[in-house]
């Protein structure tokens, strides 16, 4: 269908069957991946560029999206790596002096679907209670025939995303303050936000960043004082070549994971890992320290 955001009927399918009909904006395009949620009530240009998100279908909790614009400098990556986004509404007057666009436009140009005026908090609910799932976001033909492709394509889980987030090649980190610069971190690049290394940098850190498949040897050639293993998309499963790398760095060099990263060190020391019914995705959740009860 054609129309304005406001006006151009879509629907979001989810492999179980389940149908929530809206009006898509951003790009007028069919998308599938595995629908998620975030629990975030800000933050959605970040959570758009973050490359953990790749291959996913993100709804955000929080109701009202788009309403602060979208301003360069809070991106987390070089683009849009969400598949589609699902928002029960969306802003198309932001008010902010940095915004340097719209919500809309920002998907439009990334070419990534959106769907407002879907009812995002049974959608969590369902998530929730039946456990994250593929979904397919359209407007064109009915939602009967885009499940239907959607059955006979691969599942997220049988897939490495890794791949298709890392960066191509190697680069040193710029940004920021970051006083006497004394420590040589590596940082492979299974997905990561700049954010990571925003922080690295400013706590007086030479940062480089590799692409995933970096070799062990590659890797000391940099004389690293500690190697970081990023967070990113997928199953660990799938990403033995990484785990290979993990190992031989075990016991050499500083080595910490953060995430997707956290769980590849896991298994490079011999632990398993499992997928959870539905990831923990926010920047709310308490945390509590079992030594002092803070």
């Amino acid at each position: 269908m054609t129309g304005s955001p406001l006006e151009r009927e879509a629907f979001l399918v989810l492999e179980d069957g389940t149908v929530y009909l809206g009006y898509g904006f951003g790009a007028i395009t069919e998308t599938q991946g595995e629908v998620v949620f975030n629990t975030s009530m800000a933050g959605y240009q970040e959570m758009l560029t973050d490359p953990s998100y790749g291959g996913q279908i993100l709804g955000p909790t929080y109701p009202l999206q788009g309403n602060y614009g979208i301003y360069e400098g809070d991106a987390e990556s070089e683009r849009v790596r969400v598949r589609g986004y699902v928002v029960r509404e969306w802003c198309p007057t932001p008010s902010n002096r940095e915004s340097d666009t719209t919500l809309d436009d920002y998907l439009r140009t990334a070419g990534v679907p959106g769907i407002h005026g879907i009812d995002t908090r049974a959608l969590t609910r369902r998530l929730r209670t039946a456990g994250v799932m593929m979904g397919v976001i359209g407007s064109e033909g009915t939602p009967e025939e885009a499940l239907v492709r959607l059955q006979s394509s691969p599942s997220y889980g049988s897939l490495d995303f890794v791949d298709e987030v890392s960066s191509a090649a190697g680069y040193t980190w710029e940004e920021g303050e970051n006083g006497e610069p004394d420590r040589r971190i590596v940082v492979l690049d299974e997905g990561l936000k700049y954010n990571i290394l925003r922080h690295l940098r400013s706590r007086g850190c030479v940062v480089t960043v590799v692409p995933s498949r970096t070799s062990f040897e590659e890797i000391m050639k940099l004389r690293p004082d500690g190697v970081l293993l990023s967070p990113g998309p997928g199953d660990p499963i799938h990403l033995d070549y990484i785990v290979e790398t993990a190992k031989q760095l075990l016991g050499r060099v500083p080595t910490m994971g953060i995430c997707l990263g956290h769980q590849v060190i896991a298994r490079a020391l011999g632990a398993e890992t499992y997928k959870l019914k539905f990831g923990h995705r926010g920047g709310n959740h308490p945390v509590k320290e079992s030594a002092t009860g803070k």
